[in-house]
């Protein structure tokens, strides 16, 4: 069983026992995290997508790591100006265990067979009179 999940402003596909980096959540590490916002979950050909979020879908998650990415390295450089700019930035991630996926998709409201059968009932037609 797989689930597409949004977090932090990103989609991610996952199985349960994957091991994801995430934008950084505000949880220790070794805390339990649900994440709610599920927008698909698929087994073999079974699947369920919502519109937008699957009702009661949850990924559920284990807090194995937080911390911070490589540097990226950022230049700015104008030529013959006697300007260079030299930068640098970390990202903040963290690191979750997947350990649960549920899928609920929203039940069809079934239509009583008294209202199927039940043919509309007809408005009397009101006719405009005309004044010649």
């Amino acid at each position: 069983m797989y689930a597409v999940f949004k977090t932090g402003g990103k989609q991610y596909r996952a199985t349960t026992g994957d091991i994801l980096k995430i934008e950084k959540l505000d949880a220790e590490k070794g805390a339990t995290v649900e994440l709610d916002q599920v927008l698909m979950v698929g087994e073999g050909e079974k699947v369920k997508i919502g519109s937008p979020f699957l009702k009661g879908g949850k990924v559920t998650a284990t807090v194995v790591d937080q911390g911070r990415g490589e540097k990226v390295r950022i230049l700015k450089f104008k030529r013959r100006k006697q300007h260079m700019k030299r930068m640098g930035h970390r990202q903040d991630y963290t690191q979750i265990e997947i350990t649960g996926i549920a899928a609920s998709a929203p039940k069809k409201k079934k239509v009583s067979k008294a209202k199927a059968e039940k043919p509309a009932e007809a408005k009397p037609k009101v006719e405009a009179k005309s004044e010649d």
